[in-house]
């Protein structure tokens, strides 16, 4: 079903230490928000849609999603390079370096790990999407809270990408959404 090319989606190429951004950028790997929990999500919705094009869809968007948690981990890693001890304490990672060292673990800026429950499987393909376009905007509205957090374009431009995708993941799942809310009930009201 996939194939894996080795290199980032978006090169990510970060020059300076940063342990603060690292730990707000490490919440879109394992927080609620985060592209951890948007892969498994459509992984696990795609079985429901009632037809090829919506599985299509759900898997193509998962499957980017992973290369999504790749450019996360990335950034996370190239802005800990270097990271002493005391920085990451200093940075509130104390506690992730105690359990992870400079390890990327699933989990939020608060070090909330990652869990299931942040996403659900309802078995009807209208209420999941309705969740995997919210699941698109909370994601691009974390992306843009990080942006507002740095002015070090090495940053920024990875987190415009992924900001970017979040948009474009959105549209596509709304077309479907539109499109099954009228083949499947044919009735326009549930139209967003």
């Amino acid at each position: 079903m996939w194939k894996y090319e080795k290199r980032l989606q978006f090169p990510v190429n970060i020059k300076k230490k940063n342990v603060q951004m690292a730990k707000y950028i490490i919440t879109q790997n394992g927080g609620s928000n985060g592209e951890l929990a948007a892969t498994l999500r459509y992984l696990n919705q795609r079985y429901t849609m009632p037809d090829e094009k919506g599985k299509a869809i759900l898997s193509d968007i998962a499957t980017e999603e992973m290369a999504h948690l790749e450019i996360i981990s990335a950034m996370v890693y190239q802005l800990l390079d270097g990271a002493t001890a005391e920085e990451l304490k200093e940075a509130g990672l104390g506690s992730q370096y105690t359990e992870h060292g400079l390890g990327v673990y699933p989990q939020d800026s608060n070090g909330v790990p990652f869990t299931a429950a942040y996403f659900a499987v309802t078995n009807d393909p209208l209420a999941d999407l309705a969740e995997d376009m919210a699941a698109e905007q909370k994601a691009r509205a974390v992306y843009e809270n990080l942006m507002n957090l740095t002015d070090d374009e090495d940053i920024l431009a990875p987190l415009s990408f992924l900001r970017q995708r979040e948009v474009i993941h959105y549209e596509r799942f709304k077309a479907l959404y539109e499109e099954y809310a009228e083949k499947l009930l044919g009735d326009k009201s549930y139209l967003i």
